[in-house]
């Protein structure tokens, strides 16, 4: 899977960025009024035009001159967004005119050399030629008149800023039970393995031990990493790409624009890998933000190893507290392998790989339809779905639908009665016939249409 370009909205504040924002994601989740400066922190969103997915991002008012205060620190955040976007989209006002600031903010983005599309917001009721003519002398190409709160121009704008991105595919992808997939062998293809968790749990640190370098920068401060850095690798005869992130921290700790905007950059890593493995901390409590950063990995079906790193220097107490934090925090992770390691030392470096091939192995399962469906029919023999009034719902038969995470597909009658318990039943029996432990699983149910409930 490719990574989602990333289309960033800047401009000086109350320009109508987060209103163009809200329209882009089809949400309301940014904030907007009529006053200066309402976005501080930056917020991301998806959006779609036709098959090209992208992540959309809304900053701050930016006043790239400011060098005291929250300003300042807006500034430098909107400066990190635009170097770690594919598209930048420049907001100005057709009603209060081009100012000292709009020019500001032109001339640092013609030097950052990233792609950007000038857009002259609020240009509703006025001709095109009265709305854009001053704005000709940013030196930004041909600006694009349009109105966010009213939608007018936007979708010419938006496909303009990705017209050269392919549509994206997914190596996750659902597929219909009408589909025939090509089941890829799990065993022979280069394992993608984004290495995650909050900063300065190890993660750099742990690349260089596996690749035997200081491949990359690994030393005892927090944001060292600012971007997603591919290395690729070969161990015991298997290719790898290694995939070293920015650490991600809670969003009241984070200030450096480094660390906040390379939240993008991690959750991009996570959708493009086959294997996540999740790095935490035994010195450090484990935290909201290390199940949300698990949590994200699940929902986008990507197999997972988790590692609890720096386990040298814990003692007997703080060992046992971190497993307690672990079952009450993290137990939807039941179907990960879980393991202590020293990062630095290279202690139990070993076992996780084994892990990590494991789970690639078995998110790429050919998964048979005859073994499936002996395996669903022993499991509802063992024990049967729960009436629903009446009726109890009855499985025919089950097959794969993809991989990557395993699909299953359940076909049967009377099946959207199935509830979540027997779901997880089905899924445990599943899971040990087929060994498929370290990868979520998708099991899905369809009913066959009843000829006489409509005669």
């Amino acid at each position: 899977m490719a990574f989602k370009p990333v289309v960033t909205l800047v401009g000086r504040p109350n320009v109508g960025k987060s209103t163009l924002f809200n329209r882009l994601t089809r949400s309301r989740a940014a904030l907007v009024a009529d006053f200066a400066g309402l976005t501080r922190d930056r917020h991301y969103g998806e959006g779609r035009v036709g098959d090209i997915p992208f992540i959309v991002v809304d900053t701050g008012g930016f006043e790239p001159v400011a060098k005291t205060g929250i300003l300042h620190h807006m500034a430098r955040q909107t400066e990190q967004a635009i170097a770690e976007s594919d598209v930048v989209i420049f907001l100005v006002d057709a009603r209060a005119g081009l100012n000292a600031h709009d020019q500001d903010i032109a001339s640092l983005l013609r030097k950052s050399g990233q792609k950007v599309l000038l857009c002259v917001n609020k240009a509703e009721g006025m001709s095109h030629t009265a709305a854009v003519a001053e704005f000709h002398e940013l030196g930004l190409g041909e600006p694009h008149a349009i109105s966010a709160s009213h939608g007018d121009g936007v979708m010419s704008l938006i496909e303009e800023a990705l017209s050269s991105f392919a549509p994206q595919g997914s190596s996750g992808q659902a597929l219909d039970d009408q589909d025939t997939p090509e089941l890829i062998d799990g065993d022979k293809h280069r394992i993608k393995l984004a290495i995650v968790g909050r900063p300065n749990v190890g993660k750099s640190t742990l690349i260089n031990t596996l690749v035997g370098e200081n491949r990359v920068i690994a030393f005892d401060l927090p944001g060292t990493t600012r971007d997603a850095i591919e290395v690729e690798f070969e161990r015991d005869g298997r290719q790898y790409t290694l995939i070293d992130t920015a650490g991600l921290r809670r969003r009241g700790k984070v200030f450096e624009a480094v660390e906040k905007f390379s939240v993008i950059k991690t959750l991009q890593a996570i959708e493009a890998c086959n294997v996540v493995l999740l790095m935490l901390d035994a010195q450090q409590e484990i935290s909201d933000q290390d199940a949300h950063i698990a949590g994200f990995v699940v929902e986008s079906g990507r197999a997972l190893v988790v590692a609890i790193n720096k386990w040298d220097n814990a003692d007997s107490e703080r060992r046992e507290r971190i497993k307690r934090e672990f079952d009450r925090k993290l137990k939807f992770l039941s179907f990960a392998k879980v393991h202590t390691i020293s990062a630095l030392r290279g202690q139990g470096v070993n076992v996780v790989m084994k892990s990590v091939v494991a789970a690639h192995s078995a998110a790429f399962a050919k998964l048979s339809t005859p073994k499936l469906t002996r395996v669903l029919q022993d499991a509802v023999i063992q024990q049967p779905p729960p009436r629903k009034g009446i009726f109890r719902p009855k499985m025919r038969y089950a097959h794969q639908g993809g991989q990557n995470p395993p699909r299953i597909i359940v076909h049967g009658n009377a099946l959207d009665a199935i509830a979540n318990p027997y779901r997880r039943y089905l899924e445990s029996k599943f899971r040990d016939a087929f060994e498929l432990a370290g990868t979520p699983l998708r099991i899905e149910f369809k009913s066959s249409h009843n000829p006489y409930v409509d005669g």
